[in-house]
This record gives C-alpha cells, structure tokens and sequence, in this order.
C-alpha cells in the first residue's frame, strides 16, 4: 500500500525518474466472505467503501467491480459539480456534497482537480426569468448560494454569448452559483480508491456479479454470485448506476426505474476562451472548457429506454445546434468525440437511496445525471445507512418507500432540471 503523498516523496521520485512510486492501490484475490460487499467500481462504490472504513470502522469491505474502476459513468460524464437545487431536501443533500468537494483532496491526500468556476444559466424570456428569480429566491432561503444576473453581468462574465439583439432566443441574463464547478473525473475515483486501500478495503476488478444469493427462510442476502466464485456478504450495496434494475432482479425484486443512455462530447483542444461553466434550460445544452483545451458538452438524455453506451446522430445534432445558438463562435470548432452513459431515472427525477425490501440489501440508484456530482454525499450518507441498518437523515426523503407514500421530490418540475 502507497504511503501519503507529500513534496519529499515528489522530489525523491524526480531523482530516480519516477521508478520508485508504489502501487497507488492492491489488486488482491477476493476472500471466501466480508462483513460489506458493495456492487460497483465507480465514485458512490468507491466513496461508500472509503466512508465505511473512516466513519464507521468497517474495513473488511469488497468493492466488486465488472471492469476497471471508473469505467463506467463515472468516467463518462461532463464533471460539473452544483447544488442549484429547489427542495430542501435536494438542496441540503447536494449542497453537502459540494462542500465535501471542497475539502475532497486534503481529505484523500489526492489532488481531484476542482476548479469553482462558477455555473451561469442563461434566461432567454421575460417568463423564464421571472421563473429563475422564484428559483434564486427559494434557493437562497434553503442556503445556497445562487443569484440573479442581468444582460451586462452575464455577457461580462461570458463574454461569447450570441451578441446578436435579434437572436432567436436572446440573452436576457439569468442565475449563477459561484461555487459550482467541475472535477476532475479519473481523480476523483483514484482518489477514493487509493484511500479506502490504505484502509485495508479490497478493490476487486474484472469480478462481475452474476447472482445475488439469501436465506431460504428469512430471505436476507448471504452473499453474491460473480464470475470469480461465490462471495458471502453480511450487508450488499448496489451501486451500479444504470444497470440498478438488472442487478435489483437478480435480489428478486423490482425497482421504478429505467435507463436511458446520457451522451456528452468533448471538442478539439482550444486556447482557454471559456472559465466558467454556461447552460441553457430552453437550448438544453451545457459547456465547459476542460484542463487540455477541449470544450466539454452535454443536453438531453435519449428519448427511449437504452443500454447502449454510444451516441447517435440526432442527438449530437441537437446539442450542437444548442451550443451554436449560444455561442455562435463555436461554430467552426471540430467535434472531437462523444460517447454514452447509462443513467437509471426515477420517476420524479430524484435518487433512491436507503432500504430495500430485501435484508441487509441497500440501495443506491435513480440519479439520472446527477450522479457524478453527488459522489461525496452519496458515498458518506450511503455508508452511514449500511454501517448502522438506518437511513442517514439527509437520505431519507428519497427511500424507496416515497412511491409508495406519494412524498416524491419532483426535481424536474421544481427546478426545471431532469438531474
């Protein structure tokens, strides 16, 4: 196991042309049984199992992962980090993780990259604004830092915007968080990865589940079938994004979600011209400039259910033309790439995160889009629910049992956004 990291080390490994860096996590044989399994090798995987062994003392934990670590949405996505959420629920939990954001690499001894550029949202109509300003109103009363800005702020803060007054859908300002930002995707599972091995966590890759086995009398989970033998668990959580149901059918229950593919593209590298990150509701695109140079976009998710993990005309098309109404000047910039990931939605927009109906089975699923920025405050509230049998109480407004209840926090109505 890696040592922290520190200037000496870098120094010392400068001398010797960086030979002597050891492994930043082990690659261990998976042991017949743990206290914890968690199903997935992303961020919330990652991030549980790391708050598991720091929090709550449980460190003989196995994180199962299909692949390598990371290679699933977590290193798909467009990075951008934000609590502009409208309930309070939503608002205290994202706006937690924004904050563990904050302070992630000085917690992992790992630099995860986050840049607090700022988020504008453009507002393109005199109803759209007035429907941002009851947002950047309820949003402050539960604590986050948003705010109104006119036509002059945003084109001084974005100074690229469509400078046309006769545009199709003008630029009549719009809100903005300053904390919000982007991450540093790969860093921030390494990050996670390296500090829940040195807490003596198990990372397992290339190991895919295959079935989910319990007690033929009380039903509880008792360990998971995978493609490298059968592995007894004490406690199991699901994290494995958009193949949440699939993994959910095999514990022999079904959950309200489906799974879409989410496409996002990355351009050419560019000279900086962009130090914020700049959305529109009504074009349903959003931009950032990546550390290397290349702009980094995403829109809408697939209209129809999907678990193919790759893009498609129609939609690259409506993202670009997005982007080009907004600003024109990116119009001769070349697409570099794009590619998918598979998101599970709920219903009402908003995660399923808790208790299932089966013991010592837990979830964590149904972000949609938002996943990636929830990492933190997922990992740290979903490892408190496992550790003690109880929902973390910034977790509790989104158990499974709200569809039941009728309590959903219908974030797309609310604040306009699917995640």
């Amino acid at each position: 196991m890696s040592g922290a990291y520190s200037a000496l080390q870098l120094v010392r490994n400068a001398l010797t042309g960086h030979r002597g860096w050891p492994k930043a996590w082990r690659s261990p044989q998976p042991r017949p049984a743990y206290d914890v399994v968690i199903i997935g090798g992303g961020g919330h995987g990652l991030a549980t199992a790391y708050y598991l062994a720091r929090n709550h003392g449980v460190r003989n934990v196995a994180v199962l992962e299909k692949g390598w670590i990371g290679g699933g949405n977590t290193g798909r996505n467009t990075t951008i980090v934000r609590s502009d959420y409208y309930y309070p629920e939503s608002a205290a939990f994202f706006d937690r993780s924004v904050t563990l954001y904050e302070g992630l690499s000085q917690d992992l001894n790992f630099n995860v990259m986050f840049s607090q550029r700022g988020m504008l949202t453009i507002g393109h109509s005199r109803g759209e604004m007035d429907f941002r300003r009851k947002l950047v109103n309820g949003m402050r009363l539960n604590g986050i830092d948003l705010e109104m800005v006119d036509e002059a702020q945003a084109r001084a803060m974005c100074p690229l915007l469509n400078p046309s007054p006769s545009a199709r859908y003008p630029i009549l300002g719009g809100m903005v968080q300053r904390r919000a930002g982007t991450v540093r995707h790969d860093a921030v599972v390494w990050g996670y990865a390296r500090a829940a091995d040195r807490l003596g966590v198990d990372i397992i890759q290339n190991c895919a589940v295959t079935g989910v086995r319990r007690d033929p009398v009380s039903g509880a989970v008792t360990g998971v079938e995978t493609t490298r033998g059968l592995i007894g668990a004490g406690k199991v959580g699901l994290a494995v994004a958009g193949h949440s149901s699939v993994v959910a059918a095999m514990a022999g229950f079904r959950l309200p979600l489906r799974s879409y593919a989410l496409q996002a593209f990355v351009s050419e590298p560019l000279k900086p011209v962009l130090d914020m990150v700049v959305s529109s509701s009504v074009l349903n695109i959003y931009v950032s400039q990546s550390d290397k140079g290349g702009l980094v976009l995403g829109g809408n998710l697939d209209p129809y259910a999907s678990y193919a993990q790759r893009g498609n005309p129609p939609t690259m098309e409506a993202v670009l033309s997005g982007l080009i109404e907004m600003i024109p000047a990116f119009s001769r910039v070349r697409l570099l790439r794009q590619w998918a990931g598979i998101v599970d939605y709920a219903h009402d927009s908003s995660p399923v995160l808790g208790l299932s109906p089966v013991a010592n089975f837990f979830l964590n699923c149904g972000w949609g889009g938002g996943g990636f920025k929830a990492i933190p405050a997922g990992g740290e509230t979903f490892a408190h629910t496992v550790a003690t049998g109880q929902p973390h109480p910034l977790i509790k407004a989104f158990s499974l049992d709200r569809f039941r209840d009728q309590a959903l926090v219908d974030e797309a109505a609310a604040a306009g956004i699917e995640h």
